[in-house]
């Protein structure tokens, strides 16, 4: 297994604290991310676009690390 570097630990940091706030929002239609930096703010928006590639990066990661394992396997 590979060491995580610190752009692996940012997106995992941003993509858990996105999903505390989906949690929240689904629990008790509490957003979060709203509350601190305002409904539909520019910083709000930036908040959840970083949530969002942190996602997609975190599974592009994992994608490439199961092929990697994979290939070791055989």
């Amino acid at each position: 297994m590979e060491k995580l570097n610190i752009l692996d630990w940012v997106a995992i940091i941003i993509l858990v604290v996105g999903g505390l706030n989906w949690g929240l929002v689904g629990l008790l239609s509490f957003d979060l991310v709203a509350a601190i930096f305002g409904a539909a703010s520019i910083l709000a928006r930036i908040v959840y676009i970083l949530v969002g590639l942190s996602a997609i990066y975190v599974l592009i990661t994992a994608i490439k690390a199961k092929g990697q394992s994979s290939a070791t396997q055989v």
